[in-house]
């Protein structure tokens, strides 16, 4: 079929032959099977290519100051904590490693105490990332990889993740006849109803609008990430950035074709069987479930606001000096973070949500600015 010619054929021909002796596949094994068959799905293959001249941006591309940034985050996270020695840093999505080399080199620099007490883990799946991050994170000696998070030793510290939770494979569903339907893949590389796969499933589309024909996502991985994590960060912050909203605006009656898209060469569609294994494929994060779920698993919810609110309590403290001299390199940062904040590219897209564990009530400086974060995410109604 000629939407598939863009596609891998040999992730193609895998998926048709799955089809083929099994029958119709949920969409979310399909998604899997896209982003990370460990030969040719997109992420896993190395293939995804983030920047200018790859597929989209991410904040990290913009340039190092948004690690220099977070790094101010991680360093009063580790004063919040009593400065303990180890202090461990867990990144999950690292792709080329650029994000922990900017962490780790502004903290060197900002504090030689959290520095020698920093132990930096990437949970990293796949070889070839895993080789790619190895060359770039070579100077920095503290630097350790996980294939999961099951494999991380109890730690006290922080668990970050930029843009990780939105590639989380996805089941899709609909509203049809009276009743919730899973969509799954047939040999057609088309969508076609069937029975929900689980109760778990059936349980979350009580939250969403049963209007005739309604299609959405619903997350299940994400929140068994929030259970994996509970069990292995004994005390500290969960820091996740990502694209989202709250449930309330998520599953509103007009979003009635979910936030499913599809991005390659910085183009956005919606057809996720048009470059399969070759593009990526998202859906937003329902910031409400998560932080329902993740309070259920001893976590507190300790912050969540928009990127761009989160980049100017974090930059009040890099740019608050209003006095110091527009040197070159200062001016160069001022316009990272005029992009990072902007309201019309990533500042508002963008939320960021903290979860604490067995920490005080110390308010963290990134959200300095943000409302109120439980009724941000409508969980006092």
């Amino acid at each position: 079929m000629t939407r598939n010619m863009l596609g891998n054929p040999e992730l193609i021909e895998l998926i048709r032959a799955r089809i083929a002796s099994g029958g119709p596949v949920s969409f979310h094994w399909f998604m899997e099977q896209a982003l990370y068959h460990p030969r040719h799905g997109y992420y896993a293959s190395g293939r995804a290519v983030i920047g200018n001249r790859g597929d989209f941006f991410t904040s990290v591309s913009v340039g190092s100051l948004f690690g220099k940034l977070l790094a101010g985050q991680f360093l009063e996270m580790w004063g919040h904590l009593g400065k303990p020695d180890p202090f461990t840093l867990v990144e999950q999505g690292a792709n080329t490693g650029d994000f922990a080399s900017d962490v780790l080199s502004a903290l060197k620099l900002a504090s030689t105490d959290c520095f020698s007490a920093l132990r930096y883990v990437i949970v990293e799946p796949f070889d070839p990332l895993r080789e790619r991050q190895s060359r770039k994170l070579q100077s920095f000696p503290q630097v350790r990889w996980q294939k999961s998070i099951g494999e991380l030793e109890p730690f006290c510290g922080v668990h970050f993740s930029n843009e990780l939770l939105d590639a989380m494979p996805v089941h899709l569903v609909r509203f049809n006849a009276g009743v919730w339907r899973e969509l799954h893949v047939d040999e057609r590389f088309e969508l076609i109803d069937g029975p929900l796969s689980s109760s778990a499933l059936a349980e979350k589309t009580g939250h969403l609008p049963p209007i005739e024909n309604y299609r959405s996502e619903v997350n299940l991985d994400a929140l068994a990430w929030i259970e994996s994590l509970a069990s292995r960060l004994t005390r500290g912050y969960v820091l996740a950035i990502d694209y989202g909203y709250p449930r309330e605006i998520y599953y509103s009656p007009e979003r009635s074709c979910g936030t499913l898209a599809c991005c390659a060469n910085h183009r956005r569609g919606e057809n996720p069987f048009e470059a399969i294994g070759r593009a990526d494929i998202t859906a937003h994060v329902d910031f409400t479930s998560l932080a329902a779920h993740a309070e259920k698993n001893g976590f507190r919810l300790a912050g969540f606001t928009d990127q761009h609110h989160f980049m100017v309590g974090l930059g009040s403290r890099e740019f608050g000096d209003a006095a110091e001299p527009p040197t070159p390199e200062r001016q160069k940062s001022m316009r990272a973070f005029q992009t990072l904040m902007h309201p019309n590219f990533m500042g508002m897209s963008f939320k960021v949500m903290a979860l604490g564990r067995a920490v005080g009530n110390e308010p963290l400086q990134g959200f300095a600015f943000a409302a109120d974060p439980r009724s941000a995410l409508g969980l006092d109604d």
